[in-house]
């Protein structure tokens, strides 16, 4: 009613405050006639350009009024993380989340008081049995060994790596920093599909993955390269080659490099024209079936001297997936490793139907990608990576329990270089200096304190994991069994992982689904 009332009389309440300030300024201030009678003077120019306007309803019948319901929005974000948000509210990471990274970074207090704030008694609530036995297990054990028989360079990978965050994505600062802290740790970091910079060759050991651009080994027309690859495959830092055939956070859709992240730079690393926007392409042109992707992967292998090979995936038709797998069988090519991205995985750029409609989640996809593996005597061949919110010690038991043998972490080890979730990766404008490619803003980051935190969060996430699976009763991950990890599916019920995930499987025919229950 308030607001009506203005817009009947907005004429008569912009004169009458414009009145009030002139008048003010004649009497008190005569000297500074002429800088006051700038307000009253700008409010009739918004007046006037409010009501004219045809863009925005709410300022053409609220003019100048109106202007307030945009200003408030436009820090709407921060007003709720700052004041209003709860300790498990936060999307896509909780407050109390995003804390414990900041805490372990900081090599901080780490510990909570009082008591849980999350309900056990909610369905969907997950939690592990304990051991009156508890266990010691030992960091120096907490690596899985990539590489099968057809790997000439097996390596020896951490569980907790970075995940793919490309230079074009991130700032030359934040790259440097998580290689840094790569080194520091003794884990990895996967470069992303944007290519190998100059700043992933800090020290760090690198995953290079292999996008639909292929960029860093493409021709000018956007093929395959035989030649860069092998160039860039060989470098002594490139310890595993991941060829990328979707995400989680948008699955069956090509990565987007904003115009204004695509400095000279960038595109020279990726063989492409600066500042035009950049969309890689949804599928790869190198092959067009599951045989042809076996032989490419075998390619791959052989031009990188041996040095793992593997896919990354969102598990999108299950049917396809198994074709991969029997065309493995059929052709006798095993890559090393699959990385199973779950549809919770982030990204700094994508359609909000591929973000919150597309793809399995890691749980589901974690279980029918290990049964199916084993379903056909390959399990024991190819290492499983697992991508997609996992920042906690808990989270990483859970995905092992599942079926991985290693994990990737990208918005944890973001949290980590000081990432506040701003949520504003695609707008080049990151406050942190993290997603943009602004001198201004990531000049900011200190390099050599970022990478401290990167190597700080890595080391005291694994020491939590350590004393979590530890009081389950387990000494190393290969130990972890889904049987101590629980669900409440309903008001009254507990379900093991066991018993939910891992009894009366079997699959079918390629064109039936997969009962994971």
């Amino acid at each position: 009613m308030f607001l009506k009332k203005l817009a009947a009389h907005q004429i008569i309440w912009a004169s009458t405050l414009s009145f009030l300030v002139i008048s003010s300024v004649l009497i008190y201030f005569d000297y500074l006639d002429y800088l006051f009678l700038a307000v009253p003077l700008l409010l009739v120019y918004l007046l006037i350009s409010d009501t004219f306007q045809t863009k925005h309803t709410v300022k053409k019948n609220y003019p100048i009024v109106g202007r307030f319901r945009y200003f408030l929005e436009s820090f709407r974000p921060e007003m709720r993380q700052y004041f209003f948000e709860g300790e498990l509210d936060g999307k896509p990471f909780n407050r109390r989340q995003r804390t414990i990274v900041y805490q372990r970074a900081k090599n901080v207090k780490q510990t909570i008081s009082f008591g849980m704030q999350d309900d056990p008694n909610r369905i969907g609530y997950e939690w592990a049995a304990h051991s009156i036995y508890p266990k010691r297990a030992d960091k120096q054990f907490f690596r899985t060994t990539v590489g099968n028989s057809q790997c000439l360079q097996p390596y020896s990978a951490s569980i907790y790596n970075i995940s793919a965050m490309s230079y074009g994505a991130l700032s030359k600062t934040a790259i440097s920093s998580l290689n840094k802290g790569a080194q520091k740790g003794g884990f990895a970091h996967n470069t992303g599909e944007g290519g190998i910079s100059d700043f992933h060759l800090e020290g760090g050991d690198l995953i290079w993955q292999i996008g639909t651009g292929y960029f860093g080994c493409r021709k000018d027309d956007g093929t395959f390269s035989e030649e860069l690859f092998t160039e860039k495959a060989n470098l002594p830092q490139v310890k595993m080659i991941e060829l990328k055939l979707s995400q989680g956070a948008k699955p069956g859709h090509g990565g987007l490099l904003p115009g204004e992240k695509n400095t000279p730079e960038i595109a020279k690393i990726r063989n492409i024209q600066p500042h035009i926007a950049v969309h890689s392409p949804a599928g790869h042109t190198a092959f067009s079936n599951s045989t042809e992707l076996l032989f490419f992967l075998k390619k791959l292998r052989h031009l990188s001297n041996g040095k793992p090979v593997g896919f990354k995936i969102c598990i999108g038709r299950q049917d396809e997936f198994i074709d991969i797998i029997k065309a493995m069988k059929e052709t006798g090519i095993v890559p090393d490793f699959i990385t199973v991205d779950g549809a919770e995985g982030g990204t700094g750029a994508a359609p909000l139907e591929f973000i919150d409609y597309m793809g399995m989640a890691l749980s589901d996809a974690l279980i029918f990608v290990s049964k199916t593996l084993r379903q056909f005597e390959l399990r024991d061949q190819i290492k499983i990576m697992a991508s997609g919110k996992i920042i906690t010690g808990f989270d990483i038991a859970k995905a092992i329990s599942l079926g991985a043998d290693a994990c990737y972490s990208a918005r944890g080890m973001m949290f980590a270089l000081g990432c506040i979730q701003a949520l504003q990766c695609d707008s080049g404008k990151c406050p942190v200096g993290i997603a943009t490619q602004d001198k201004a803003l990531y000049k900011g980051l200190d390099i050599t304190e970022k990478s401290v935190r990167v190597a700080h969060f890595h080391n005291n996430t694994l020491k939590a994991f350590a004393e979590f699976i530890g009081a389950c009763g387990f000494d190393s991950p290969k130990a972890i069994t889904p049987d101590v990890f629980y669900r409440r599916i309903d008001h009254k019920t507990n379900e093991s992982f066991t018993s939910l995930f891992f009894n009366d499987f079997q699959i079918k025919t390629k064109t039936e689904k997969i009962n994971l229950n």
